[in-house]
């Protein structure tokens, strides 16, 4: 089988493409034959070994994946030969950009009949990610305001959409304009170019000078003061990632004037630590698919051999909705 490595941490162009002899399963693991994996800001950060999760090397870069079974190991009575998979690398962080792939049975779901790989393959982290943010860590209500950075990338997207299915109104700011349109179309119903208006300012005047509830924030950098600095009594900034690179300090006297909340969001070890809550929070997302609700947007897919193009794509923060690379037709 064909495996993209991280021999040596660094760049992407550090990474190479090898031939490895094809996997085996142990007991209470499968191996899947992985037909999409998706690209997300955490796989750019895991190779430069910036990244919460740090294996040992070499490793596959490639935090979740879809696919179909092809070997069980003893003591799997769940998954079987052909089943349609989705693997849940997210919480390891790694391992899925390899055309076959070891996974325990704790890291799979089964794939929906109404995804395709490629929706499967991106659907898990952004959305787990972004309904655990929004329902478990912010209890966001029906009514409030929901202000979503970094509104067209992957997370921000099913941020917006989750946003208006849970009855918030929701405020999409992005860098330019065309970002926005994306996120219109997913339900956003105000815009913030947060490269040409101030968004504090923005903001308010969206809100008639009362801020908003929940910010849904992945971009960190400077936006992230200007964000909280429009957030209303009581609010919550949410505390996603930090695709701008920089990790921002924010002065505390803020939260105190209004009663605010600094909110830490680890979907993938809250997910690890609770897997049953897990469980449910994708048994109402599958469904909200199922009933059209949820339209997951995938806006490029990449061989594998032109990985180091996808990866360029997040790095230099062209992404729109999701990445995909494609290991097998």
């Amino acid at each position: 089988m064909r495996a993209l490595l991280c021999r040596e941490l660094g760049p992407v162009e550090n990474l190479v493409i090898e031939d490895l002899p094809d996997p085996q399963p142990g007991p209470g693991q499968v191996v899947v034959d992985v037909v999409t994996a998706a690209l997300n800001f955490p796989d750019t950060l895991i190779i430069q070994g910036k990244y919460q999760a740090r294996p040992e090397l070499p490793f596959s870069p490639g935090a979740e994946a879809a696919g179909v079974v092809s070997a069980v190991g003893s003591g799997v009575d769940q998954y079987q030969v052909g089943d349609r998979v989705i693997v849940l690398g997210a919480l390891s962080g790694f391992g899925s950009f390899r055309e076959k792939q070891v996974v325990p049975c704790t890291d799979l779901l089964p794939m929906p009949a109404s995804m395709d790989f490629e929706t499967a393959a991106g659907f898990c982290l952004t959305y787990g990610t972004s309904y655990y943010a929004l329902k478990d860590r912010a209890a966001l209500q029906p009514g409030e305001t929901l202000l979503v950075l970094g509104a067209a990338g992957g997370v921000g997207l099913a941020a917006v959409e989750l946003g208006r299915v849970m009855g918030a109104q929701v405020i999409a700011a992005a860098s330019t304009d065309e970002k926005l349109a994306v996120a219109k179309a997913a339900g956003a119903s105000m815009l913030v170019n947060y490269s040409a208006e101030p968004l504090k300012q923005r903001v308010k005047d969206l809100t008639a000078g009362r801020g908003a509830d929940v910010i849904y924030d992945p971009v960190g950098g400077d936006v992230t003061e200007q964000a909280f600095r429009a957030s209303a009594w009581n609010g919550r900034l949410l505390v996603i990632g930090f695709a701008a690179g920089e990790i921002p300090t924010i002065p505390l006297n803020l939260a105190l004037l209004k009663s605010s909340a600094l909110v830490g969001v680890f979907w993938g070890a809250w997910a690890a630590r609770e897997p049953a809550a897990s469980a449910q929070n994708f048994k109402e997302l599958f469904a909200m698919h199922e009933g059209g609700k949820l339209r997951p947007l995938v806006t490029q897919v990449f061989d594998l051999d032109d990985y180091v193009a996808a990866y360029k794509t997040l790095t230099e923060r062209r992404a729109q909705g999701k990445v995909i690379l494609r290991l097998r037709d």
